[in-house]
């Protein structure tokens, strides 16, 4: 992991996601979806039934395109679990209800 929060790649944020939900006994699956611009990076499935939509993003100059934004508004207004996780830190809290 390199020194700062601020230089993590977006792949180590995705990288220690799968870990940590693994750890938990969970599924996070990477997810392509044909025709569909902005979907979310991993469809998370948590022991319990939690199921959640991330989006990893680098920390500096990670943004959110048009079609995320839009895609994330849409799916919360139906209840879905939506994150976006910049940094370790924000991947702990999400997974934070899962810790023992």
């Amino acid at each position: 992991m390199p020194s700062s929060p601020l230089n993590v790649k977006e792949e180590s944020i995705e990288r220690y996601l799968c870990e940590r939900v693994k750890a938990l006994g969970g599924i996070a699956e990477k997810v392509t979806v044909i025709g569909a611009r902005g979907f979310f990076d991993r469809l998370i499935v948590l022991p319990g039934g939690r199921i959640v939509l991330a989006e990893c993003k680098r920390p500096r100059g990670g943004r959110l395109s048009p079609h995320q934004r839009l895609r994330h508004i849409a799916y919360g207004q139906l209840g879905a679990e939506v994150a976006v996780l910049c940094t370790i830190a924000d991947v702990d809290r999400m997974l934070g209800k899962e810790v023992q």
